[in-house]
């Protein structure tokens, strides 16, 4: 685990955070599980024999809930469209990709925390945010606008920005690119260890929450430090600041 560089005056040298999504901004289990839901129902007529939608997306039609290794968890929105169209007849992954995006869009995201204040408090400390998903970036932005915090945000990056998907760290990259920051001062914040990975790979801090499908004991070999939720980033890096 690493701490962070201070400055001569004790404060942590710490210019941003950058988020990922689902299961960190918002409850994972709670938001997504009618998505998954509604895939299987709309995709299923098109499955090849003996293929079952709800086997390729590792879902749980009983609890509501993906399973922890499910290509939901951890791909992008392209990488999961094609491999449901490989596994499909009579639909293109043009079509099936629009529809992900579609439900995407339409999805109501249960926030993991009351957002506006978190991150409002960490705007005012003075750090820039940025948000770092495998979904695309329109459900994204459609998704923070909902919950009232996308004029918080000085960057939002999806799987088809441009700038590819985690665990690579190209996102994050032009998230520091962007705003001139150097990596070694910015924590990225995420709910899976692809997401942390990609804050290592590209240079920053790595912390964990607990509001997606991951577990502690996943996390922790991973992070700096693995919290609750991001409602306890304030205090974390308070605590580093002090020490």
């Amino acid at each position: 685990m690493t701490d962070f560089m201070q400055e001569a005056n004790g404060n942590a040298m710490i210019d941003a955070l950058i988020f990922d999504k689902d299961g960190t901004l918002f409850d994972f289990r709670a938001s997504w599980g009618a998505v998954g839901a509604a895939l299987i129902d709309q995709l299923s007529p098109y499955a090849a024999p003996g293929i079952s939608v709800q086997m390729l997306l590792g879902y749980d039609p009983a609890s509501g809930h993906f399973q922890p290794d499910s290509p939901m968890i951890a791909m992008t929105t392209h990488e999961i469209a094609e491999m449901l169209a490989e596994n499909l007849a009579g639909i293109s992954l043009a079509e099936v990709t629009r529809l992900m995006d579609k439900l995407a869009v339409e999805t109501e995201m249960v926030p993991a925390v009351a957002l506006r204040p978190v991150l409002a408090d960490l705007r005012a400390r003075g750090l820039k945010l940025g948000l770092a998903t495998n979904d695309t970036e329109i459900p994204a932005r459609a998704h923070l606008e909902r919950a009232g915090v996308l004029d918080l945000f000085d960057f939002v990056a999806g799987c088809d920005s441009g700038f590819g998907g985690k665990p690579a760290p190209g996102q994050l990259l032009a998230f520091v690119a962007k705003l001139g920051l150097t990596p070694g001062r910015v924590i990225m914040v995420g709910d899976s260890v692809h997401d942390l990975d990609a804050g290592r790979a590209a240079g920053m801090h790595a912390v964990a929450v607990l509001t997606g499908i991951a577990t502690k004991g996943d996390l922790a070999p991973h992070a700096d430090v693995v919290l609750n939720d991001i409602s306890q980033l304030a205090g974390w890096i308070d605590h580093k600041a002090a020490g």
